[in-house]
């Protein structure tokens, strides 16, 4: 199913006469071959995964009982500052691990506070408050995102990546509904609109450093088939126009993936 589905984005992969535009017949067998990967299972997601800015406060929750781990996406923890108070009933314990740079933290039993707090620096150079509160018997494991680590990696991979292999990226994580590294998931759904017979709403975006890809749910509210034509849909800006069907019957729905430079108006 995957293939097929994949297969048919290719066919209808329409591309001409833009800088960073892509050849049809390159994407499509790029975006076959991704197909043949759809059935491969995504790694298991954070307990906790939460956004953070640097000097912001991360608010999580620690384990009670066992081990809570915290790690930074794209980044390192360097150093971590807390207070002792000298009771051990009120000390927990942090612990960094060099190798990936995570820190683990412990409790004693009897822990009186409800809540925990220290400070965190990383090697990138950013600075968190962490608030989390003592709760629960099982292990945590906490995943936190800086935006700004997420654009400079998103950067990073376009600036050494080809205009067409960043197209395909951005189609596959579409597709698939997964994360990309260095690229902001907006799942925001707007108002639709009409073009022609056509029935336009976005539904989701990835934003990147440089570029952006847009799904589009399309329904054709006509009496007759319509074909999907990146010219009708596709914006001045657009660097890839993909979708599964090239013609919608009457009444039907359908996704488009539309990937578009930052700077297009």
């Amino acid at each position: 199913m995957a293939e097929l589905a994949w297969g048919a984005i290719g066919a209808g992969t329409v591309l001409a006469g833009r800088p960073m535009a892509i050849a049809g017949r390159p994407v499509g067998a790029a975006l076959i071959c991704f197909g043949a990967l759809c059935l491969v299972t995504s790694p298991a997601l954070a307990d906790q995964s939460i956004p953070a800015a640097d000097n912001g406060t991360v608010a999580c929750v620690a384990s009670a009982k066992d081990l809570t781990r915290i790690s930074l996406a794209g980044d390192q923890f360097a150093s971590v500052s807390k207070i002792s108070t000298g009771n051990p009933a009120e000390d927990f314990k942090i612990v960094n691990e060099p190798v990936r740079g995570d820190i683990y933290i412990s409790v004693p039993d009897g822990f009186t506070k409800a809540n925990l707090s220290f400070f965190g620096t990383t090697r990138k150079g950013f600075v968190y408050k962490f608030l989390c509160q003592v709760r629960g018997s099982d292990a945590e494991q906490v995943f936190v995102t800086n935006t700004a680590v997420k654009a400079e990696a998103a950067q990073d991979w376009e600036v050494r990546s080809s205009p067409e292999d960043t197209a395909v990226r951005l189609a596959q994580a579409m597709y698939r509904s997964e994360t990309i590294e260095g690229f902001e998931i907006r799942q925001g759904v707007l108002e639709p609109v009409t073009v022609g017979k056509l029935e336009v709403q976005q539904v989701g975006e990835y934003r990147g450093a440089d570029l952006k890809g847009l799904i589009l749910k399309v329904r054709n509210t006509g009496k007759e088939p319509l074909p999907l034509d990146e010219n009708l849909l596709a914006a001045r800006g657009s660097v890839a126009f993909m979708t599964p069907v090239s013609e919608l019957a009457p009444g039907k729905s359908a996704a488009v993936y539309l990937i578009q430079s930052n700077g297009g108006q």
